[in-house]
């Protein structure tokens, strides 16, 4: 009974779904975890990884089958024929790698680590393995390591990975522990390790890398004991530098298929913190409990959308997003409420206000967060809570967090679309005052008193904030990226309008209003794109609007074409910018029918999924087929999200069409598929696309349902020719949140061809 307490604290995440496995009830409906394929996004350039979680886990258990390129940001790479073994956490679909900690590998016989070879993909102890071999659920992963004949199974909870290997008849059976590893070789400031017993090991490490103090501590025990050997020592990389090595190699004997199960507990706070974790969750061995218990979760969160259909491939491709939608962010405090902090120190939380890391906020403020604005709005005010708190110990709102760290990566400051959408929708369950002034610090040009490296302040604080804020626009021969960052201020700066209204603050409401009307700066209308200003007044030269130079242009991972659309808070404003709502609709037609070539020397590899110059493997264009009907032609949007939702989302390892960037791809797919999509967070709106279900039943938090039912729905009826709302007409192409939030049925009826619905009467 002395574990009762710290089972009691894990259990009050139940609204974040990771909890406790004893707490979870379990679903009565269908099972609609056999519908998930994890291996989907592993190939092409999804970057997503195949091994057991459970929803907004801290622990990522999955195999490393590459440690280089830009394919292996997460570990894993379909393509790949062998595996290094199995570590600990991993980052899903990001566009930049970190983590793979604490690799842990079986092994049959002699227990090769040398030669460590810094140029290769492949350690010395790596396996073969086949796809026919191997299995991915939610929850579970399996394969069959060729090379030792060994059998690997991994399952998870909240905080710790449970493995279970079963070996041949062998005297020279083991495990190589892994603590140098890491995906893309990060630099390794602190290893710490220690055999506690014959059945238990713990330690610690501290990586420089994208995140530049990455502290993370395991406890492991295994379920038999072993003979263990500390390596300690150091070798030259492929560029002889030293490099330290910490491995740990283990030995015992096995019969004839033997299990041997190994688990192990993981914290951001220290050693002491992961075998808390490790006992509160799994406090015995039973595997097969554990993978039940996952399961049970990822079915209590599926099942907050149901969808009917009998397309069956359909229906793997939705709950596929859905259980990528759920991997981040990702729990980041332990059983007893401690957690790192932005400060990088040791903090005492709130169990009942988990902390969470992993916050891919350039990506995610799209749709994501708007996705759980709807199907758990609890959950996303822990999220903006956690943002909060972030502010609080740093000094500033993240961009990209990481491990409690300030990465500076990507542009804007986007946890004020968080805060302004929690408001405008009326869930904002946090101190508004507080989170309004914290936008406002995110917007202005301070450097002071941020705890973040050096090289990282000027990427978290630019120079444009300064210029944006005091000669009124950002000067594309003093700051790179100039356009995309002034589109993105101009967005945020919007929002912050809003809050600034709420809480009664006219002077700001007038000068934020002003500055997010500051996109109209960057408009050339000789050319009709948005189009780089130097510091005299003059459009830069020359101009392709086809260019792409990667992070090192006057955009950001894309080009005119794709930026030129980044107004989602003033559409109305954009199409008068452009002549009117004939001519904006002539523009935005060309977007889809312009060649499709990228040029320049270094083009942005995220400038994929193409339709013309439509970028849909890349966040800026996720708005932008929604434009349409702002512009009266809603036949049009309904086409071209018909055309992506069937294009570009495959049940296929390389079915994403882009980096799944922390779930955002896949939120896009869930929202455009049940037939809407949010423009502007912000502005508690949805546009109505084209619904791909008969029917769809959201499962909202008060009991109540919100149903969109699809009549005469087919492959070729992709046309919206009506639409009613709890009985009553809908004529336009637009739908508020509170419309869903209520519950009822949208009911809407499709046409094989092109209909006047939605479209505004002629003046």
């Amino acid at each position: 009974m002395k574990n009762a307490p710290i089972v009691l604290v894990a259990c009050t995440f139940g609204a974040a779904f990771c909890l406790f496995p004893s707490c979870v009830k379990e679903n009565a409906g269908l099972d609609y975890a056999s519908y998930v394929n994890p291996f989907v996004g592993t190939g092409g350039h999804g970057h997503t990884f195949p091994g057991p979680v459970v929803p907004h886990g801290m622990v990522q258990p999955s195999p490393d089958t590459r440690i280089d390129g830009w394919d292996a940001c997460s570990g894993y790479y379909y393509a790949d024929s062998t595996i290094n073994g199995f570590s600990h956490t991993h980052v899903s679909g990001t566009g930049c790698a970190d983590y793979g900690d604490f690799l842990l590998m079986p092994t049959v016989g002699e227990q090769q680590y040398n030669p460590q070879d810094y140029s290769s993909q492949t350690l010395p102890y790596a396996s073969a393995f086949s796809h026919q071999n191997e299995t991915a659920e939610p929850g579970y992963y399996s394969v069959f390591l060729e090379r030792y004949g060994v059998k690997a199974e991994l399952t998870a909870t909240c905080r710790a990975a449970l493995h279970r290997y079963t070996f041949p008849e062998t005297e020279d059976a083991g495990f190589v522990l892994d603590l140098d590893y890491s995906i893309q070789h990060q630099t390794n400031l602190d290893m710490q390790v220690d055999v506690v017993s014959d059945t238990e090991i713990r330690g610690s490490k501290l990586t420089k890398y994208w995140a530049f103090d990455q502290q993370v501590s395991f406890y492991a025990k295994f379920s038999k004991p072993f003979a263990a050997t500390v390596v300690r020592d150091t070798l030259s990389d492929q560029n002889g530098k030293m490099q330290p090595r910490c491995k740990v190699l283990l030995r015992f004997n096995t019969d004839k298929d033997e299990q041997v199960l190994v688990k192990v507990g993981i914290s951001a706070v220290d050693m002491e913190g992961a075998r808390k974790n490790l006992e509160a969750e799994i406090p015995d061995w039973n595997f097969d409990e554990v993978r039940d218990d996952a399961r049970k979760m990822w079915n209590e969160y599926l099942s907050k959308i149901d969808v009917s259909t009998d397309n069956e491939t359909d229906k793997t491709v939705f709950y596929t997003a859905m259980y990528h939608a759920a991997v981040s962010p990702n729990l980041f405090m332990d059983v007893d409420g401690r957690y790192l902090g932005m400060d990088l120190e040791t903090h005492q939380g709130n169990a009942e206000k988990p902390i969470y890391t992993v916050f891919s906020l350039w990506d995610t403020f799209r749709a994501l967060h708007p996705l759980y604005s709807i199907i758990d709005p609890q959950l996303n005010n822990d999220f903006i809570r956690s943002l909060l708190q972030k502010n609080r110990e740093g000094g500033i709102f993240p961009m990209w967090d990481l491990a409690s760290n300030y990465t500076g990566t990507m542009i804007g400051y986007h946890a004020a679309s968080l805060i302004a959408d929690a408001y405008t929708k009326g869930y904002a369950d946090f101190d508004l005052q507080e989170a309004y002034n914290a936008c406002l610090r995110a917007a202005e040009y301070d450097t002071t008193d941020i705890k973040c490296p050096s090289a990282v302040l000027p990427h978290l604080m630019p120079k444009a904030k300064y210029y944006k804020n005091t000669i009124g626009y950002i000067p594309c021969d003093h700051e790179n990226e100039s356009v995309a960052k002034a589109l993105e201020y101009a967005y945020d700066d919007y929002c912050i309008s809003v809050l600034a209204e709420a809480v009664g603050d006219y002077k700001n409401y007038q000068k934020y209003t002003r500055l997010a009307k500051a996109y109209a700066l960057y408009f050339d209308p000789s050319v009709r794109f948005m189009r780089g200003v130097d510091s005299d007044g003059n459009w830069r030269t020359p101009f392709n609007p086809k260019a792409s130079n990667h992070r090192n242009d006057d955009y950001c991972e894309g080009n005119a074409w794709q930026w030129t659309w980044f107004v989602p808070h003033d559409v109305e404003g954009l199409v008068e910018l452009m002549g009117g709502e004939d001519a904006f609709v002539g523009k935005l037609d060309s977007l889809f029918t312009a060649d499709s070539t990228i040029e320049g020397e270094l083009v942005s590899a995220d400038i994929s999924g193409l339709i013309g110059q439509y970028a849909h493997g890349n966040e800026p264009s996720h708005h932008v087929i929604h434009l349409y009907n702002y512009a009266n032609r809603p036949w049009k949007t309904q086409e071209l999200i018909d055309r992506v939702l069937k294009e570009q989302y495959r049940n296929a390892p390389d079915g994403l069409s882009g980096n799944e960037d922390c779930g955002q791809m896949s939120a896009w797919y869930i929202l455009n598929s049940m037939g809407f999509y949010q423009v502007c967070p912000g502005k508690p709106v949805y546009s109505i696309g084209r619904p791909l279900f008969d029917r769809v039943d959201i499962s909202l938090p008060d009991r109540n349902v919100f149903s969109i039912v699809t009549k005469n729905n087919s492959s070729e009826n992709k046309y919206i020719k009506s639409v009613t709302l709890n009985g009553r007409p809908l004529d336009e192409p637009f739908l508020n949140h509170q419309d869903i939030a209520r519950g009822g049925t949208l009911e809407i009826v499709m046409s094989a061809e092109p209909t006047k619905w939605g479209v505004k009467p002629s003046k």
